[in-house]
């Protein structure tokens, strides 16, 4: 996966079953590469170690905040792709449900019970 966050150190803030996807809402994220994330939700498939799907929240960079300071990107093993750029992505209630909605429906999970576990 080209643009996985280069996670060092998270706390997890919330996690979450999405149908048979565990899901975890990362916060107060160190990270390796040139991106600074406020909130990462990673998606990971039943009996898997790694997520399939991460949904970020990242800094927009000084030059492009007009339109907000985070952007909402989404990274799977086949794109990384910015799908808005709000200050809304700065709060974790907006970002969880957005965040949830999104990965549900890039790994064809609409239907599925989203249950917060912690």
């Amino acid at each position: 996966m080209q643009d996985r966050p280069a996670i060092k150190t998270a706390i997890p803030k919330r996690r979450y079953q999405v149908g048979d996807h565990g899901a975890s809402l990362l916060g107060e994220i160190e990270s390796g590469d040139a991106r600074g994330y406020r909130y990462i939700l990673a998606l990971v498939p039943p009996g898997q170690r790694e997520p399939v799907l991460y949904v970020c929240a990242e800094q927009t960079p000084p030059a492009e905040r007009a339109d907000g300071a985070y952007r909402l990107r989404v990274v799977s093993e086949l794109m990384s792709e910015v799908v808005d750029t709000d200050d809304r992505w700065g709060d974790l209630d907006a970002f969880a449900d957005q965040a949830l909605k999104l990965g549900a429906q890039m790994l064809g999970l609409q239907q599925a019970p989203v249950v917060r576990q912690l």
